[in-house]
């Protein structure tokens, strides 16, 4: 869980709890925290906790869609799903054969994209005879594969919530294990990132590719986003959906995803955290043996491009078979700017349920709205963002009425202090959010994860609170003057069709 996630968690539970916590308390949790770096670079967390033979593990790596390069968008992705694919002998009914039947494929899919793509225009014939080739030689190659292999050893095994997940800043890979089986982990978890196989490569290429059918252009919403995205940034790679674009994703090869992987799948781009029924000497003792195999690489170098400042107002408007939408975003720094947490505080007084600015005004009061919210850190975190605001009117109301009063309570911001009572209570809540989580091994670890490597340091997880802690009335009133101006602001509206 990244760090707006643990806020959005913040504001959805009650505030009772918070006398039984101190500052103490945290300090404790932090002197329990153990961090290594290997020989090859990776870097581990360990916060042993042995109140239940359990251990969460999160192996998070800093690669996301914003690495991509233009021609393979969406690859990130596609990667997350081949590393279930299991190795050379997990997933496999036979690897000696299966290997020659991989290379067969990727020469057949090879050759029936050079004649896709050929110009002035393919040979229909041609054409339907490599498709034949490609479909048997996909046919054979699968029939070698042990389907879901890697998950089912989990699963034997006892764990529980194996998954993963892709977003513009990260992959990030997590299962829970009973701790007489944590060895079981640091052989499965190493072996797929030594000695990976990326079978059933086009079929899982297919699957991103109907994601992106039915989650982009399938859906107005899904549409609209992306649209607002690319208007939004004119050159940062925030501008692309994680799921990538429909061209790439036909144009990828195997090949592709290997030179991926080998370039930022290396241990000093990773961080693992293992919070549960372990010691960090046991945990170091099979790290070393395990990911210790992994060869060192050089970090991939940091992203180069960044977003040029906005001098204008940008718009975008659709118009669809739908409800009418609003989105409004405001170009912010990144998850290092020292006004991050205003911008968190800003969230929870804008959004949080019931109470918020945002919903009293628009929901309850002049209902406008059926749901209307603002959230800081879209569409990631690492890099600078949007601060955005939405609204979905209800019947009879129009995205302009929305906007005007979202634009009442942004210029609420700047005009009138936000009182003490209300900024205790978002402070409360952070506060409260933060114990929450430290309840849950898996969700501890995700946000260990995310603070060594966004925030640059694990500690960063448990100085938050003090950063929020220091916001005043005056600091949003700065910040809202600063930022909340029209032209920084990207409009992306949907409108019925007539």
């Amino acid at each position: 869980m990244n760090k707006r996630g643990w806020l959005a968690i913040a504001i959805l539970i009650l505030l009772i709890p918070l006398a039984a916590w101190s500052q103490d308390g945290f300090r404790d949790i932090q002197k329990q925290v153990t961090e290594f770096t290997l020989k090859n670079g990776l870097t581990f967390i360990v916060l042993p906790r042995h109140e239940a033979p359990v251990i969460s593990f999160h192996t998070y790596v800093d690669v996301g869609s914003v690495n991509e390069d233009r021609g393979i968008t969406g690859l990130a992705h596609i990667f997350e799903h081949l590393a279930f694919k299991g190795t050379t002998t997990i997933g496999t009914k036979d690897y000696r054969k299966e290997k020659p039947a991989l290379e067969a494929l990727d020469k057949s899919w090879n050759a029936l994209r050079a004649e896709e793509i050929r110009l002035p225009h393919p040979d229909s014939a041609r054409l339907a005879e490599l498709t034949k080739d490609f479909n048997a030689k996909q046919d054979a190659a699968s029939a070698l594969v042990e389907n879901n292999q890697f998950g089912q050893i989990v699963e034997q095994n006892g764990g529980v919530g194996l998954n993963a997940m892709t977003n513009s800043d990260a992959t990030q890979y997590f299962y829970s294990l009973p701790s007489n089986k944590a060895e079981l982990w640091f052989s499965l978890e190493s072996s797929r990132f030594l000695d990976p196989v990326f079978r059933d490569f086009y079929k899982e290429k297919n699957v991103v590719m109907e994601e992106r059918r039915m989650g982009v252009e399938s859906s107005p919403t899904g549409k609209l986003l992306e649209e607002f995205l690319s208007v939004a940034f004119k050159a940062h790679p925030y501008r692309d959906e994680v799921v990538g674009h429909m061209s790439d994703l036909k144009a990828i090869s195997r090949d592709d995803a290997i030179a991926f992987f080998k370039k930022y799948y290396v241990p000093s781009n990773m961080v693992i955290a293992i919070v549960g029924d372990i010691e960090p000497a046991e945990a170091k003792r099979l790290s070393e043996i395990y990911f210790g195999r992994l060869p060192a690489r050089p970090k991939p170098e940091p992203l180069r491009t960044v977003e040029p400042p906005q001098i204008g107002e940008r718009r975008v408007t659709l118009h669809e078979q739908s409800q009418r939408w609003l989105l409004v975003g405001y170009k912010k720094g990144g998850a290092l700017s020292p006004d991050d947490p205003v911008y968190d505080v800003i969230s929870d007084l804008m959004s949080s349920g019931r109470t918020s600015r945002l919903y009293k005004s628009l929901v309850r009061d002049k209902k406008i709205a059926i749901q209307a919210a603002g959230f800081s850190g879209f569409p990631g975190q690492k890099y600078p963002n949007l601060f955005l605001f939405y609204a979905l009117p209800s019947q009879g109301h129009t995205n302009e009425e929305c906007l005007t009063a979202i634009n009442d309570e942004i210029n609420r911001l700047k005009t009138e202090p936000v009182s003490a009572e209300e900024l205790n209570g978002v402070k409360a809540r952070a506060r409260a959010g933060l114990i929450r989580a430290l309840s849950s091994n898996s969700g501890l670890a995700m946000q260990l994860t995310y603070a060594a490597v966004v925030m640059g340091d694990w500690h960063q997880l448990f100085t938050s609170l003090d950063k929020i802690n220091a916001v005043t009335a005056a600091d949003i009133q700065r910040v809202a003057d600063e930022v909340f101006v029209d032209n920084n602001r990207t409009i992306g509206t949907i409108e019925p069709v007539n």
